[in-house]
């Protein structure tokens, strides 16, 4: 059992009212939000600061929870949400983007999956292999090493676990000795952990890296990660991706909805 809470946030320095952008006869929360039914989730909230967002998902019987408009990220409208429903610390909850229309729910369903099969950890993400050796030197593509029970060592930008047999013949390509993991940005929480994670400073890991997860590693706890067989399509941050999901949407390309 585990709820979905889908942070959407009006303003966007690239696309402004981007929750509402059209895909397919529908604002682009709607989509979101199926995919999340399609998770099997036993609960959907979509955490706002904006009525018109409320709107938009009334007609799907979709909550809609306002929020304070000060929140620094997803995760602190999340655990607002958490405290005005007085969920159990037990509660599992997936933080599911306002932006990921085409998220497949078997992700949703293995994310919440990770956290409720363990008890080491408060948060699970996911990662997969990297199968295009440009990623690993790209900083865009997050990179992640997991001890041997599949707990995060660290999140970094940088090419890690960095092959230096390998690295110092060719900077392009790794021996294959270990497998390299991108960083899928999907996470399950317990409502526990969500609100320690709040009363937590930033770190200068994640300054550096600008990367928020360094947060948790700094203050010295686990990080769950289930490796999946195939990264998702990304999420959308400018018009050319609106322009990708519409495609994809429209049936000119495969959508792995399982």
């Amino acid at each position: 059992m585990f709820k979905v809470v889908i942070p959407a946030r009006y303003g966007s320095t690239r696309l402004p009212g981007k929750p509402l952008l059209a895909i397919d006869g529908e604002p682009m929360i709607a989509h979101v939000c199926r995919r999340a039914q399609e998770a099997g989730a036993d609960e959907i909230i979509v955490a706002t600061d904006d009525d018109r967002i409320v709107q938009a998902v009334s007609p799907l019987g979709v909550r809609a929870v306002m929020t304070r408009a000060d929140h620094q990220s997803g995760t602190e409208r999340i655990a607002e949400v958490a405290e005005k429903c007085a969920w159990p610390a037990d509660t599992v909850v997936v933080n599911l983007q306002g932006d990921e229309p085409l998220l497949p729910p078997a992700c949703i369903r293995a994310v919440a999956a990770a956290l409720a099969g363990q008890t080491r950890a408060g948060i699970a993400t996911l990662a997969a292999a990297i199968d295009d050796g440009q990623d690993i030197f790209n900083p865009n593509a997050v990179k992640v090493v997991l001890d041997k029970a599949g707990y995060a060592l660290y999140f970094s930008r940088a090419p890690i676990p960095w092959d230096r047999d390998a690295f110092a013949k060719t900077a392009q390509q790794p021996s294959g000795t270990m497998p390299y993991l991108r960083h899928i940005g999907l996470y399950a929480y317990t409502v526990g952990f969500l609100r320690r994670y709040c009363s937590w400073p930033a770190s200068v890991l994640e300054s550096v890296e600008s990367l928020e997860q360094l947060r948790i590693l700094w203050q010295g706890e686990a990080v769950k990660v289930n490796i999946i067989e195939q990264a998702p399509p990304a999420g959308v941050d400018t018009m050319e991706d609106l322009q990708r999901v519409v495609r994809v949407l429209a049936g000119q390309q495969g959508l792995p909805l399982h």
